[in-house]
């Protein structure tokens, strides 16, 4: 591991004077089971703060907020939605610094990261707020000549928004910020690992003119039973939730009961492509975004890299120069390049997954171990003749872990990269236009990044294939997500 500049650097604003309780109907209260819920800090392991643990009870009243908040809302001027959703980019572009440095302390990301993520999450505000002007409906005349058709959008209603640990800032605005355009109100669940953003932001969101009621954020110990009564109140038309496959299925199951709207970004398990006609020096750039980008632990992030033989060692090479490079350590120090993983746990699966494919050939290249220190750190690793049988093919890693594997032919890759159960997102790099757009056509997923190791943009669709999930974030797609499309046939 590289030097650190500090052990424990300072930050720039005070850990205590974050809010900590349940945010309901413009209002902070402790939850009614009188329990809290430990942060920790993955950069050394100690507790910097705890959050109120809401009760099932205290989920229902939040459902009950935003219900009695959703028709005031729905029939606010669109405008007037519009101008409160800009004011919350501009008050997070205003406290970038603070919300990177809170982003870091309690997920662990380099502050590069973190600083991109803020950024990144802001511009859901600024791109919706345009979208909440444009809900344009459609009016045509009956073939038959009998009657017109009028279509137009509506408001879907209370919204559960379940968000993961892994952009706390990002994945809450790339649902609020629709959600809210649309007309619609909302109870936010972030992750327990990292509830002080979500809650920090409701502040800013208040601040901005967001009205009582309309966003609630509620922690808990019990996800699962407190997720599922939320879904079976009939008070609730939409789900929107980010997270693993798995847990993606059991919430399908647990919303068909009342038939609600989903909208599921699942997991992913990304091929990275590379011909042996790509431009080397902007592959191996890509493959630092593509991988390293949150120290991998993205569902975006590429985890399975197809190299062409006639590239292989030289691209192997220097993508384990650059790995090797990356200096790791505390998210919050300015001079990490990779922070720690999540927890524990983290750091158990990720070293099983590596210690699975040099069982069964792959070699280390770099990296390939957990760090002896406070923290769950896992050095940046590069594993090459990673066979297709290791786990580490067929599963989500999210971690610093790159696994190459080579492949002879254009049909083979294809082959290979599809062979998944996921489909979010592939990547393809070649200096061949044709081919590339040929490739990426045949891609089984949601997204394709040619030439290009970040795909992800507000003004765009994501979301993916397969069990990869249901429906898109971002673009003009986004905000449909939050709304019930209405047909009238009138005369006149």
């Amino acid at each position: 591991m590289s030097a650190q500049t500090k052990l424990t650097p300072e930050l720039d604003f005070d850990v205590a004077s974050l809010p900590t309780d349940l945010y309901i109907n413009g209002k902070w209260r402790p939850g009614s089971t009188g329990k809290r819920i430990d942060v920790i800090d993955p950069s050394t392991q100690t507790v910097i703060s705890s959050v109120a643990d809401a009760s099932i009870e205290d989920a229902l009243d939040a459902v009950a907020v935003a219900y009695q908040a959703g028709p005031a809302w729905a029939e606010t001027a669109p405008r007037k939605r519009s101008e409160i959703l800009r004011r919350c980019f501009e008050l997070m572009i205003e406290r970038k610094d603070m919300l990177a440095e809170l982003i870091s302390l309690e997920n662990g990301k380099a502050l590069n990261d973190a600083r991109g993520e803020v950024a990144y999450a802001a511009e859901f505000f600024r791109w919706f707020s345009e979208e909440a002007v444009r809900l344009n409906g459609e009016m045509s005349t009956a073939p038959s000549g009998a009657n017109r058709i009028l279509v137009e959008y509506q408001p879907i209603g209370v919204a559960v928004l379940v968000t993961p640990w892994n952009f706390p800032a990002a994945m809450a605005t790339r649902k609020i910020a629709p959600a809210l355009a649309a007309g619609c109100t909302v109870v936010l669940k972030p992750a327990t690992e990292t509830p002080l953003t979500a809650y920090a932001l409701a502040e800013l969101y208040a601040e901005a003119g967001v009205p009582d009621g309309v966003v609630n954020v509620i922690t808990t110990s019990r996800s699962g039973a407190t997720v599922s009564a939320m879904l079976h109140d009939p008070r609730v038309r939409k789900l929107s939730f980010t997270g693993s496959t798995e847990v993606g299925r059991k919430l399908l199951h647990e919303a068909a009961d009342n038939v609600l709207s989903c909208s599921m970004e699942l997991g992913g398990n990304a091929p990275f492509i590379v011909f042996d006609d790509a431009d080397l020096d902007a592959a191996i750039e890509g493959a630092m975004i593509a991988k390293m980008r949150n120290g991998g632990e993205a569902c975006t992030a590429a985890n399975r890299f197809y190299v062409q033989e006639g590239i292989l060692e030289d691209f192997s090479r220097r993508l384990a120069e650059r790995m090797e490079a990356m200096t790791v350590g505390i998210g919050y120090d300015n001079a990490t390049h990779c922070g720690p993983l999540i927890n524990a746990d983290a750091v158990s699966r990720i070293s099983g997954l590596v210690e699975d494919a040099v069982r069964r050939g792959a070699t280390i290249l770099t990296g390939g171990k957990a760090l002896d220190r406070e923290g769950f750190y896992y050095l940046p690793t590069v594993l090459t003749g990673v066979p297709a049988e290791a786990a580490i093919i067929r599963e989500e890693i999210f971690g610093p872990i790159a696994a190459i594997s080579s492949f002879e032919t254009e049909e083979e890759v294809i082959r290979l990269a599809n062979d998944s159960e996921y489909g979010l997102i592939s990547y393809v790099y070649t200096g061949n236009l044709a081919k590339g757009l040929r490739v990426s056509g045949k891609m089984e997923s949601g997204m394709v990044g040619l030439n290009r190791g970040l795909a992800s943009d507000p003004a765009a669709p994501f979301g993916g294939t397969k069990q990869s999930g249901l429906g898109r974030e971002g673009a003009h797609h986004g905000v449909l997500e939050f709304c019930e499309m209405k047909y009238i046939a009138v005369n006149w």
